[in-house]
């Protein structure tokens, strides 16, 4: 049983009966009693319930003792309501009758775990043939319990309708291998446990265990399939309390056992494995119990806003380069991970327990007989086994070979070989990693054909990885504090390196169409592989993550066998593995100054190729739903137009931009020959050298149809909303007389509609007429497709354009209906920083803040208000943050280039992206001019 300090503090049952009496004695009407008991167990209940909870934030009890003190609780609270009911609700009925029926705990309940918001799940054991009183005393004992606040879930039933159920329901078996005795007939209970244990348990443990690994694994992938998410769920998540739950269960079904230190007796755990178990269990507990407490409700998941607050109460403070929340979660992950191991210790048990019982049946030394191990191992089943315990001792580098031969073979590691691992990892020190044959073997796992993620994602659960390649170790469980990345650093990049697998195979050819038709021409496999497992082996340390991990690489890469030229090609990747995304998302790529700066920097096609690749894998490593079709264009037009410049023979920029434009013309008359002459040239003549340059022949096409129509009908203003044919978004061109501050309209009546910018185009045309082209997605990323969100989207542009809608204050208003956002806790400092060397027509002006409705409407508004044109805008959101760049020119045409000028530019611009919360904000950063200056979020 477990134990409780001062428990009468909590609750005194003989107080309790005592008020009852003084509150009850003399009531002339039953109903009036019933609320006068109601009363006394409510307050018993919440007088309880905070003292439980004010233990827990002094300090004076953890979440076991927490979840431990409320079952106490509510039993003491459910044994009083009973008593009351008997003696003074129902003196009449017979003493007897009451007395046959068993009242049990069940589930978390049944195991005396019952968080602060939990529910209550009880079972009423019934004789045959019941009595009216007793169900009168049940629907009592319910009433008064919901009444007081609980939550209670309940079965009433016999115990041959219970056994019935259990036979068939694994939910309900599993519930019940926990039921614990409240009060009632002990012996009805005591029979019923009996039945239970023979006609249920008995002889299907096998089945049970198999059911629930399978329910296990089904629940797994419905939370991602990874521990490393950062906004985990404690209860349902890998390595979360579910999975202490489960062992727990298989633990009672097959040995049946009270208490997880009873395997010990079993020789399945050993004492540090009950102890590692006992720690997690606190550890977990504790966190839901802030999370039940802080939300006021049974809240499971650990989000964002959450996480530095349980962080603080758990004493995880700020360190140098690393934040109080970061130490929390990396624990949290931590912890999970220890989950992990001991469900392989288990199941490494069951296995063992499961081939004696074969072998016992089937006499048989081994079912390998066609099958013939590597040297050092042997088989089972499908499992690949150490030859014996002392092989890695033996040779240390065995414990390298195991996974590559699981690898090479396609074969399952069995628990009970990962089990020696585990408890052989000081083996990986600096010999074996100055070892050429395990540093070789390492290198084949990463670069082989079979599978590389799940043999490193292997390597690293079983601890190997992180030591073999202490830098990696670094980062395990290293997460990023915002929205934006979804995994910790070492999954982002155990799972990049899948990405890139696939990738080369083939497999995601319609994702990555481009860096798939690169991959055939790259010179080395083991240089980009290693680049992408590089890429972010810096994360968390104080400076440039990028220059770092390129430091990283030159001493790295030489041991693990690479030459001269794959060393200095991984550093160089390592470095500028944010570059190509930089330049794609927030660049101008029609710009020809963007495509000689990137060059200059790539240098060669092997590296562009290989940082194309790179950079698909990193990106799409991020998280689900953030690499998308129009991330690929863009990156793909940069690559494309790279690739064209760098194997460019003569001819110089201008005379080949005259020609492109050109050949656009041409094109165009190509394809609309219906059209007299005369109308054509004229349509032709509308456009500069920008427009002919920005739109492919198609987008040519339908734009020119698209004018001619609106002329021809006399609308000054014409909104057209299609989804684009190979983008994940929908294009939105506005056709209307060009004004100052048209570009801030459209933007305010998109977010007004709930849209998304992620690129725009404006375009100026010789008859004074504007043609911005916009590129939309939902708040969540996905095309803006509905019908009916399209509808209220033109209309909205019309009436804005139009003057029919006051944006400034529709816009107020929206925000101020708009719920509380999770970013409210992430700290984003308002920045704005210049670039007069990334075109030779315009400035540059890159706008950074946190995202939240018309940020883009109150951006342009003031850069139209500082009678600044746009030209080009790149429109990007990364989680959290907004990054918007601007290509922009003065009233003549020109740059801007005046210091005091760009001065009030910036000044007006972070007064107008200042959150409503400004004060609470970190102060804007100072931004100095070039493109270092800029944070990259782009694909980290």
């Amino acid at each position: 049983m477990y134990r409780i300090p001062n428990r009468r503090a909590i609750i005194n049952r003989r107080l309790v009966m005592g008020r009852l009496a003084e509150r009850t004695d003399g009531a002339a009407r039953p109903a009036k009693a019933r609320a006068a008991a109601l009363a006394v167990f409510r307050d018993a209940f919440r007088a309880g319930a905070a003292e439980v909870h004010q233990r827990f934030e002094s300090g004076g009890a953890s979440g076991v003792e927490v979840v431990r003190a409320n079952a106490f609780l509510i039993d003491q609270l459910i044994r009083s309501i009973h008593d009351f009911g008997v003696t003074a609700v129902f003196p009449g009925a017979s003493p007897q009758s009451f007395g046959r029926m068993a009242v049990a705990a069940t589930g978390g309940y049944g195991r005396a775990e019952l968080c602060p918001y939990s529910d209550v799940d009880l079972m009423f054991l019934m004789p045959p043939g019941d009595t009216a009183a007793t169900e009168q005393l049940v629907e009592f004992i319910l009433y008064m319990l919901w009444d007081a606040g609980l939550k209670v879930g309940h079965a009433t039933r016999t115990a041959d309708e219970t056994l019935r159920l259990a036979k068939t329901d694994l939910t309900i078996r599993t519930s019940l291998l926990e039921a614990r005795w409240l009060l009632g007939d002990p012996a009805l209970f005591g029979q019923f446990c009996q039945r239970f244990q023979k006609d249920v348990v008995a002889g299907a443990g096998g089945r049970y265990v198999e059911a629930k690994l399978a329910e296990r694994d089904t629940r797994h992938e419905r939370m991602g399939d990874t521990r490393y998410v950062l906004e985990p769920h404690i209860k349902e998540g890998k390595g979360g309390l579910r999975d202490l739950q489960t062992l727990t269960w298989i633990a009672r079904h097959l040995y049946h056992v009270d208490d997880i230190a009873e395997l010990v007796d079993r020789g399945i755990f050993n004492n540090s494995n009950v102890a590692r178990f006992r720690k997690a269990q606190s550890f977990l507990w504790t966190v839901r119990c802030h999370l039940h407490y802080l939300n006021g409700r049974p809240e499971e998941r650990l989000t964002f806003d959450i996480q530095p607050v349980i962080g603080e109460r758990m004493g995880y403070t700020d360190r140098t380069g690393v934040r109080g929340v970061e130490r929390f979660m990396k624990h949290y992950f931590t912890v999970t991970r220890t989950v992990g191991d001991l469900t392989r210790v288990l199941c490494a048990a069951l296995q063992e327990h499961e081939a004696k019982r074969a072998r016992r049946r089937f006499r048989l030394p081994s079912l390998n007989l066609f099958r013939r191990a590597p040297a050092g191992f042997k088989l089972d089943g499908d499992r690949l086994m150490l030859a014996s315990p002392e092989t890695l001792k033996e040779n240390p580098v065995t414990m390298l070979s195991l996974f590559r031969e699981a690898q090479r073979l396609e074969l399952d590691i069995h628990p009970q070989a990962l089990l020696l691992v585990q408890q052989n990892l000081g083996l990986v020190g600096a010999q074996l990693r100055r070892n050429e044959e395990a540093n070789a073997i390492f290198m084949d796992m990463l670069t082989c054909e079979h599978d590389p993620e799940k043999t490193l994602r292997r390597l690293a659960e079983a601890g190997v990885f992180g030591r073999f390649i202490p830098d990696f170790g670094r980062v395990v469980a290293q997460m990023q504090y915002d929205m934006y990345h979804v995994y910790t650093v070492d999954e982002h990049t155990i799972r990049a390196i899948g990405i890139l697998s696939r990738i080369e195979k083939g497999e995601l050819a319609q994702l990555h169409p481009t860096a798939t038709a690169a991959f055939s021409e790259v010179r080395s496999r083991r240089a980009l592989y290693l680049a992408v497992l590089l890429h972010d082996i810096a994360k968390g340390r104080i400076g440039d993550h990028s220059e770092i991990g390129a430091e990283i690489a030159l001493d790295l890469a030489p041991r693990l066998g690479l030459d001269e030229w794959e060393t200095e090609t991984v550093s160089w990747l390592v470095h500028h593995h944010l570059l190509m995304s930089r330049v794609a998302f927030k660049r101008d790529v029609d710009d020809p100054k963007t495509v000689a700066d990137f060059t200059s920097k790539v240098q060669s096609p092997e590296r562009l190729r290989m940082l194309m690749i790179l950079t698909n894998a990193d990106i799409d490593a991020v998280g689900p739903g953030i690499w998308n079709a129009w991330k690929e264009g863009l990156l793909s037009e940069l690559y494309y137009r790279s690739l064209e410049a760098m194997e460019m023979v003569g001819g110089q920029p201008p005379q080949r931009r005259f020609v492109r434009v050109q050949v656009c013309k041409e094109r165009l008359r190509e394809r609309l020959t219906d059209w007299d002459q005369e109308t054509l040239e004229t349509y032709i003549g509308r456009g500069y050298s920008d427009y002919w340059l920005a739109f492919d022949a198609d987008e040519h096409v339908r734009q020119m149809r698209l004018m001619r129509a609106a002329d021809e009908a006399g609308h000054d203003l014409h909104v057209d909303v299609r989804g684009h044919p190979t983008h994940d978004v929908a294009e939105v061109t506005v056709y209307a007389p060009d004004h100052p501050g048209l570009f801030a309209q459209i933007a305010g009546a998109m977010a007004l509609s709930g849209a998304s910018i992620v690129d725009a185009k404006v375009i100026t045309l010789a008859n004074s007429m504007a043609l911005d082209v916009f590129r939309i997605q939902d708040i969540s990323g996905r095309p803006y497709d509905a019908p009916e969100r399209i509808e209220r989207l033109t209309r909205r542009i019309e009436e804005t354009v139009a003057g029919r809608l006051t944006l400034a204050r529709e816009l107020t208003e929206a925000r101020a209906r708009s719920l509380p956002s999770r970013t409210r806790v992430f700290k984003v400092p308002p920045r704005v920083i210049f670039d007069n060397r990334a075109s030779a027509t315009a400035t540059v002006i890159e706008v950074n803040g946190r995202d939240r409705p018309g940020f883009l409407h109150d951006v342009t508004a003031t850069l139209t208000s500082l009678a600044l044109q746009v030209v080009s805008a790149h429109i990007s959101t990364y989680g959290e943050r907004v990054v918007d760049v601007f290509y922009v020119k003065d009233v003549f045409g020109l740059k801007i280039d005046q210091p005091q000028k760009l001065k009030r530019i910036k000044r007006e611009l972070l007064e107008s992206i200042a959150p409503p919360d400004a004060a609470a904000e970190d102060a804007p950063e100072t931004a100095k001019g070039t493109e270092k200056d800029a944070e990259p979020v782009a694909a980290e």
